[in-house]
This record gives C-alpha cells, structure tokens and sequence, in this order.
C-alpha cells in the first residue's frame, strides 16, 4: 500500500490552468471523487482545492500507472490538455507525500508563508471526503497526524505571529494606491475569504459595502463586521463599479462576473483584486483599470517570506521530525496487533489442549483449573523474550521484515500486511540544514 501525492500549486501551475482544475462546490468534488475511487488500485482519496492549489490525496494498493490515471481522469473532468497536467505536476508518493501534506498543512508551502486558512481548508476536504465514504483508516490517519504538525509548528515557531493570509497581502497591495482611512470598499461575496479581506480593511480605516446574492449572509456578515459595514444586493454590481475605486472580489462564481460590459467611462482610475479561484474578474488592464490576481502578489509575498525564513526553517525541522514519527506510529500499529495475537494464539491453544485432556481422562475436572493457570504461566514466560524484543523492534526500519516474517509464522492478518513500512524510510531527518523549498 502507498500514500500517493499529485499537486498543482502556485509554484508550478499559473492560475489560467488552476482556475480550470479548481473544484468550486462540493458536487464537482464528490464526481471526481466517485470516477477516481472506481479505480481498483485506489482504496482512498480526498481532494484539497484553494485559491492556490488543488491537491488529490489518496492511498493506492498498486502506484503503478496511478499517477496516469488520476491525471488523465482529471484532464477529462477539466478538459484540460493532460500533457500540460503532466508537464505541470508535482507527484509525491510515500514518504514525500507525507513530507508534503504535512509541509502544506504548516502553511509552508502557501503562497503567503505561515498564512492561517489552510488547516480549516484540509479539515474540510478530509471531512467532506469522510462523510462522503472516500476516505476511510488510511487517510485519516495521515489527515489527523498533519493537523497534529501544525499545531506543533504554530506552537513552536513565530511563523504564524500577527497571522497574514492572502487577503491581508491584497489589502497591504492596496494601501501602496491609496490611504484607506475612511476608504470606502466594494467586497464581493461574503465567504471566508471577503470576510477576511473586510476585516483587514476596516482594520486599516476603511468602510466596506458586502455585495452577495444572499442577503441574509450578507447581512449576518455586516453584524459580525461592525458600523463600519454594509451590504446590497449583487444584482446592484453595476452601479457600485462605476462609482467606486477599489473593489475585492472572492465568490464561489464558476465563471467571471466582473466582465467589460459592465463599465462605463469614467474619470478616476479603478483597482481590482481578484482573490478568487476560478478568477471573477475579467478585464483588460489600461490607464483606468489595474486588476490583481492571487498571482500577481509576488512581490509582497516575497517580502513575507524573508520575514519569516529562520521561522520557516525551524518548522521544517517540526515537519520532517513528524514524517518520521508518523512512521514510526505505523511501525507501532504493525507490531502491536502481532504481539497481542502470538499472545491469544497460545492461551486459546492452551485452553483448548487442556479441554482435549479432561475430555480423554488425563485430567481431573478438579484441577483443570490449576492446571490452566500453570500451562498460561509457562506460556506467557515463554513468550516473554520474543514480547520484549518485538516492542524493541518499534520504530525501526527493520522491524517490517521481522514482523512480516512473525505474521507469516503464526498466520496472522491484519489492516497493515500489505503495507510495506521499509519502504517509508524517512530521509528528511538525515540533513543537518533544512531549506525552504
């Protein structure tokens, strides 16, 4: 068995692609879902989708040919060319992505490193992905242990202190054009992301108008902002766009709902920032209208990520201690379950000798039970050697070949006899520096 790892991400997919391969509701997700899972070879599988990146996690019985069948799958549910798809991946299998998982789940491989949402983002995918059967022991095994890291990493380290997210980088973008103090604001869409990207404006002075199409989470939105927000309905777009400067747009829309149509001529300059994925925004850039995508905040991201490096590189020390930790937890979940069955094997062997002897005469039912605590005592200090040399085996790359070895002497089955352990050696702990990647 595998964990098995393909990633598109800010660093290696442009938004044009990942706006395509984005999941944008829950339908799309679990379809996808449905046509990779109907794969023999997968016996798990969740689907992370953001602004930034779409990850697809599954745990594979046979990784061979997997990385093509899940591409190929996804070129066509995307209609995406699947050579670009190959061309742009990242595939981690075993080890790496675990490394991986747990890295994205610390916000170190954020576009805004050290950014908050992402563990709400991966809780919501494993649990969607749990309701809907997808994912079963495996995954939340591996889902559980990455939570588990960045909580480590946030308790340990500096990196998530006055915690930013792209939001806050598109908001800090804004105030290099104006002074935002008592700034009026158009957010579109009344989703985590506008929240978040109100509450960093109002936060640096502005006031901002929600526009939705639900205007009861609009206004819940508002009551949560404070005075310094308001809301309309989405149907009022046009209006506000051509009578406001600054705008914010994050909708869960499939298709871009800011287009050319609806501007009109006018005589002050207009900035956009596009925080959603598959983009709202679609305009050509002039003199009047500058427009900001998640991808064009490199140079801010950049600033963040010097802030942070020493930061980063502490964490990466959490991350790559809990790869092999991780493995070492599943070493101990293979050892366990073979010690306590040698241990049942012999006490049922025992009963059932002695019930062989009582029935043929060559013990009395008056001593039977005497004689059962002997033959379990003789048992159990018979295996006492091998108990405390299986425990020491735990966490050791050598343990898989001698607990395979156990199970095949004593026959026994368990949820890991097709998981080979030797092959999750983790190398991440062997550098002495740890770079950013």
């Amino acid at each position: 068995m595998h964990y098995f790892c393909i990633s598109f991400t800010h660093k290696n997919t442009d938004i044009s692609i990942r706006e395509k391969l984005s999941f944008s509701n829950n339908a799309n997700k679990k379809e996808f879902l449905d046509i990779i899972c109907a794969n023999e070879n997968i016996k798990e599988g969740l689907v992370i989708s953001t602004c930034n990146r779409i990850e697809i996690l599954t745990f594979v019985k046979n990784k061979s040919q997997i990385d093509k069948f899940i591409i190929s799958s996804l070129s066509l549910f995307c209609n995406v060319d699947s050579q670009i798809l190959f061309e742009k991946a990242d595939i981690y299998e075993d080890s790496d992505a675990v490394h991986h998982l747990f890295a994205v789940a610390s916000s170190l491989d954020s576009l805004v490193v050290g950014e908050t949402q992402i563990v709400k983002q991966l809780k919501d995918a494993f649990i969607f992905a749990l309701e809907n059967k997808f994912c079963s022991m495996h995954l939340s095994r591996i889902m559980h242990f990455s939570f588990k890291c960045a909580a480590k990493v946030r308790n340990q380290t500096q990196i998530s202190k006055n915690p930013i997210s792209v939001a806050s980088v598109c908001v800090a973008k804004a105030k290099e054009f104006f002074d935002l103090t008592q700034k009026k604001a158009i957010v579109i869409g009344a989703g985590e992301m506008s929240e978040l990207a109100s509450r960093y404006l109002i936060s640096a002075g502005a006031k901002v108008i929600i526009l939705n199409r639900d205007l009861k989470k609009a206004k819940k939105l508002c009551e949560n902002l404070g005075e310094s927000s308001h809301f309309d309905h989405l149907s009022q777009l046009s209006s506000y766009i051509n009578d406001y400067d600054l705008f914010f747009s994050a909708t869960n829309a499939s298709n871009a709902i800011i287009t050319k149509e609806l501007l009109k001529e006018v005589d002050f300059k207009r900035y956009f920032f596009d925080i959603a994925v598959p983009r709202d925004i679609e305009l050509e850039e002039n003199d009047k209208i500058k427009v900001f995508s998640v991808d064009d905040l490199e140079e801010v991201v950049k600033k963040n990520l010097i802030l942070r490096e020493h930061e980063a590189q502490i964490a990466y020390k959490i991350v790559n201690t809990m790869t092999d930790e991780f493995f070492k937890y599943l070493n101990d979940l293979a050892i366990m379950p073979v010690i306590k069955a040698i241990r049942l094997e012999a006490k049922e062997c025992a009963t059932k000798q002695l019930e062989i002897a009582l029935n043929k005469g060559y013990l009395k039912k008056s001593d039977f039970k005497e004689a059962q605590k002997l033959i379990h005592q003789v048992f159990k200090a018979f295996l006492h050697t091998p108990t405390i040399n299986l425990k020491k085996m735990q966490g050791k790359i050598q343990s898989d070949t001698i607990v395979n070895a156990m199970r095949y002497v004593f026959d026994i089955k368990n949820d890991l006899e097709d998981l080979n352990l030797n092959q999750y050696k983790c190398e991440f702990n062997a550098k002495e520096e740890d770079e950013i990647q």
